[in-house]
Parts: structure tokens; sequence; C-alpha cells
């Protein structure tokens, strides 16, 4: 009797990356065949950040993954209360500090 082929995928994650990196911002571009996404951590009073980590996807793969995150939330809101919009909640685009001028 011949066994079927197992359908599961082992996923390894490294202790580097499993500790992740904190993103508050998220700068996403296009062309006709991919996505990417540049992660940032912007900190107050810094007059410059650093990309944190850069997530290149194809079309169909950032669709797929905007449904997944779309599921999610409303998994997460189900069972704690609403996300309040960004939109509805002033935040000063100089973080406290200088002003940047041009």
């Amino acid at each position: 009797m011949e066994q079927q082929p197992n359908n599961q995928l082992n996923i390894e994650i490294s202790e580097e990356v499993a500790e992740g990196a904190y993103a508050n911002l998220a700068i996403i571009t296009h062309s006709n065949a991919e996505f990417v996404i540049d992660f940032v951590n912007v900190m107050p009073g810094t007059p410059k950040s650093k990309v944190k980590s850069r997530i290149i996807f194809t079309p169909m793969h950032a669709k797929r993954f905007m449904k997944a995150l779309e599921e999610n939330i409303a998994r997460f809101e189900e069972a704690n209360g609403a996300i309040q919009d960004l939109e509805q909640i002033e935040i000063p685009m100089h973080f406290g500090g200088p002003t940047a001028q041009a």
C-alpha cells in the first residue's frame, strides 16, 4: 500500500527573525510585476529613519496578503472591539522633534 504525500509545510524561523522588528510606518510601491512594502520605525525627535524590513510580493500574493490581513483584523475586532482608525486620531508629523525645512 502506497502512502499519500503529506501536504504539511515545515516552516523554520531563525532566532533573529523570530525577535521581529517594530515598525510604525509602511511605504508601499508597486510596478506591473511586484509590490514592495518597506517597514520603517520612525522615532520621535529623530530626523532620519531606516527601513527595518522590505517585503516583495507578486500582485497575486499582495492581494492574498491583503485578504488575510482583513480577515485577521475582523477576528481581532470581534474579540477586542473596534480598532480606532488613524484618520480619527491627530498625529503630528514632527513626532515632538524639530520641524523639517525645505
